[in-house]
């Protein structure tokens, strides 16, 4: 009987380093094929598995699986789908089981955050009720940083990076110009109910004066005063101020500022844009003359800038999904465990997806500064090794970054169209 099939895709927004999980998977199941058969991916994520639309990896040469270690993006496309219950979903989960049945998938991975823990721990129940057992492996990604029992999601570090690196370089063209011009800079970062990636900004403050003078936490209500005395007192005392705002920010009723009255894909709420909210507090109240930029989709994509601690971490939880795989486990996810601060230290663990699925890993109040504008020390020690060293892509003669586009070829269909 033949091996075995391995069936990977993504789900939700993408990271720098989400490629490098799935070169880790692919990679190590062309090492296992005494054991596993081929890799097949679904295009644009759970929603092209249902489509029956299956990306046979096997097409692809060795060394463009080997680049998409260093691209980034999602190479087989990704997507917001949430299953909902078994009882409310019923033909969607017969229909993954009868599309794994009719391509011989033993082995599904599922490359997401909390959503995507919950799908793939609702499929790999769905597989022995329906007679068709599949092993279901999570594989974390997230650069929200919010997923728990990880010590970090991968995709985090790098984002962590950029932002640091980022609000270090705009502050000090800031300063450049303060005394006749912008007083006040205001970055608006990812993040909506945890916010780690906010707090990964104050890692460019190497001095207690050094930008970003303020750091904006969903975790932390909006307090209005307090937050324009110290804007007022950083211009007066620096010649200008520097700020980190999450879009999740919140005001003293547990209301978004940048709430846009609409729902995303997993109902959660569409924000709008919070920098242009914060920068009309500073113009309406203080007149200083300011300017905002939003990092958005730059912060998720910048591989040139990655963290090489995250990237190796991505890489590594790949390669443990085909490995636990091997080993007969289902329903888990491999986890980063740290071992160690000083020196920095890690190894990969396991959790069972049940422990996973939906639920949010916010920051800790102690990682917080009393004020609520700034990071501790203890925030510093968790967050700065994992920005730490340089992963840079390889360039090509032209001087840009050697991203690989794959061909993506899909098998030959073998079901009628799916007819939810």
């Amino acid at each position: 009987m033949a091996n075995k099939n391995v069936l990977y895709a993504q789900s939700g927004g993408v990271t720098p380093v989400i490629n490098a999980t799935a070169c880790g998977v692919i990679q190590t199941a062309r090492k296992n094929r005494d054991r596993i058969g081929k890799v097949y991916a679904g295009k644009d994520g759970i929603i092209g598995i249902l489509n029956e639309e299956l990306i046979d990896t096997s097409h692809e040469r060795k060394t463009d699986i080997a680049l998409l270690r260093q691209t980034p993006g999602g190479a087989f496309g990704s997507c917001r789908f949430k299953l909902k219950s078994i009882d409310e979903s019923r033909a969607e989960y017969e229909r993954l089981i009868e599309v794994f049945k009719a391509h011989n998938v033993g082995y599904f991975f599922y490359n997401g955050g909390g959503d995507s823990a919950d799908t793939a721990y609702k499929v790999s129940q769905i597989g022995d009720t329906l007679g068709f057992p599949v092993q279901c492996i999570g594989v974390p990604k997230t650069i929200d940083n919010d997923l728990p029992i990880t010590d970090c999601s991968p995709g985090f570090g790098s984002v962590a990076k950029y932002v640091a690196v980022s609000i270090m370089e705009a502050s000090l063209d800031v300063a450049s110009m303060a005394s006749s011009s912008t007083k006040v800079f205001i970055l608006e970062v990812m993040g909506r109910h945890a916010g780690w990636i906010a707090a990964a900004g104050g890692l460019a403050q190497r001095d207690k004066n050094d930008p970003p003078h303020i750091i904006l936490f969903p975790e932390i209500p909006l307090d209005e005063k307090a937050f324009l005395k110290k804007v007022d007192h950083a211009v007066k005392t620096h010649g200008y101020c520097s700020i980190v705002v999450s879009e999740g920010v919140k005001d003293k009723k547990g209301n978004f500022l940048a709430d846009a009255g609409t729902r995303d894909a997993f109902g959660h709420a569409q924000l709008g844009g919070v920098a242009p909210v914060v920068a009309g507090l500073v113009r309406d109240k203080l007149g200083y003359k300011y300017h905002w930029a939003v990092s958005d989709y730059l912060q998720r994509s910048a591989r040139h800038v990655a963290s090489k601690t995250d990237v190796a971490q991505a890489y590594a939880m790949g390669e443990a999904a085909i490995k636990f795989a091997l080993q007969g486990k289902t329903g888990v996810m491999p986890v980063i465990e740290r071992t160690s601060d000083h020196p920095y230290r890690w190894r990969v663990g396991e959790a069972k997806l049940s422990r996973v699925a939906n639920r949010e890993k916010k920051m800790p109040r102690r990682f917080i500064t009393t004020d609520g504008f700034g990071i501790t020390g203890p925030a510093r020690r968790y967050l700065e090794p994992l920005i730490r060293g340089e992963d840079y892509p390889t360039y090509d003669r032209h001087g840009l970054p050697r991203y690989v586009t794959l061909k993506n070829k899909l098998v030959d269909k073998k079901l009628p169209p799916f007819k939810p």
